[in-house]
């Protein structure tokens, strides 16, 4: 009898110790991202850079300590660019915040596919999903998947 009493114990230990870990995650909205822009810098018949202007919207109230971003960019349905942001900055309490990204691309990638699927368009669909890395205890990725259209700046 005194072996499941000590087993019973132990699970109830285990279980208070599991409930008081989730208790101690913050209670946070996700924030929501937009592209503001996305504008070829350069370009050669190999690579192409853009600058992509991002948009957090924080609808917290405690300000967001982000460290980086993880993230995949989407125009029109096909891949775009993916990559690492190891900048931190922090995002107001119910406030937001502009960053930008340099992204590389190269012809064959589907930076042709697109042009080519434009025709004369500059407005583009967008989806952009990942992680915001944060300082948080107990919450050190934010996933985020949106979705919008942005103006597309091609150089002539």
């Amino acid at each position: 009898m005194n072996k499941v009493v000590q087993r019973f114990a132990l699970v109830f230990a285990l279980l208070i110790t599991a409930s008081s870990c989730s208790a101690l995650r913050p209670d946070l909205q996700a924030p929501r991202l937009a592209l503001v822009s996305v504008a070829m810098t350069s370009a050669d018949i190999f690579n192409q850079q853009f600058l992509i202007r991002v948009n957090i919207d924080n609808p917290n109230d405690r300000e967001l300590p982000i460290t980086g971003l993880d993230y995949k960019v989407f125009l029109e349905g096909d891949s775009f660019a993916r990559g690492t942001l190891n900048r931190p900055f922090t995002v107001p309490a119910n406030g937001e915040t502009d960053f930008d990204m340099t992204v590389r691309t190269n012809f064959v990638s589907g930076i042709g596919r697109l042009l080519s699927r434009l025709n004369g368009r500059t407005q583009v669909n967008y989806t952009v999903e990942g992680n915001l890395l944060t300082d948080i205890r107990f919450l050190k990725k934010i996933p985020f998947n949106e979705a919008g259209s942005v103006n597309l700046a091609i150089m002539k």
